[in-house]
């Protein structure tokens, strides 16, 4: 039964909360699933400068990813009618997908190359999703921001490494 005080045509909190950790937290493990057994792999390259440790890797991915979670679930939130939420969700699913695909493509296919194919766009729309986000809901907006400055350094470190292993 439905509280009073709830607000009307609005996703419940629990449910919007799965809602938004579920695709998330899915992205991350498929995400590991590709690198992890491919770190010996990464050990071998040539990286350029300013690339961390491997250790800050984990903690960056898994801040992004709550951050992540956070946001959707702010714009889950939102009335389904919503002018914008739709488009919004259908990017974010976007993005998500690409930062799948990267850990494929650059760990799972050893692809540099590749890597550098599917990071390019997922910036593009991490931005995009930043915009579409805080029209609707500003810290949703602000809460993926650490995310493209995040992709933009890995963009940097991917293209290092494409150009430094070619």
């Amino acid at each position: 039964m439905a509280s009073s005080t709830s607000e009307p045509n609005r996703t419940p909190g629990r449910v919007a909360a799965i809602a938004a950790a579920a695709p998330v937290l899915a992205a991350a493990l498929l995400g590991n699933f590709a690198t992890t057994p491919n770190i010996p792999w990464y050990d071998t390259l040539a990286k350029p400068p300013l690339t961390p440790p491997n250790w800050v890797f984990g903690p960056a991915w898994t801040t992004l990813y709550i951050l992540m979670a956070y946001a959707f679930y702010l714009i889950l939130r939102l009335e389904p009618a919503t002018p914008g939420r739709s488009a919004a969700i259908f990017i974010f699913f976007l993005q998500l997908a690409l930062n799948t695909a990267w850990s494929f493509a650059f760990f799972f296919a050893r692809s540099p190359l590749l890597g550098l194919v599917v990071v390019l766009p997922m910036e593009a729309l991490v931005i995009t999703t930043i915009i579409l986000f805080y029209r609707l809901d500003r810290m949703a907006g602000y809460s993926l921001a650490p995310t493209a400055f995040w992709v933009a350094f890995a963009t940097y470190l991917n293209a290092g490494i494409f150009l430094l292993n070619a």
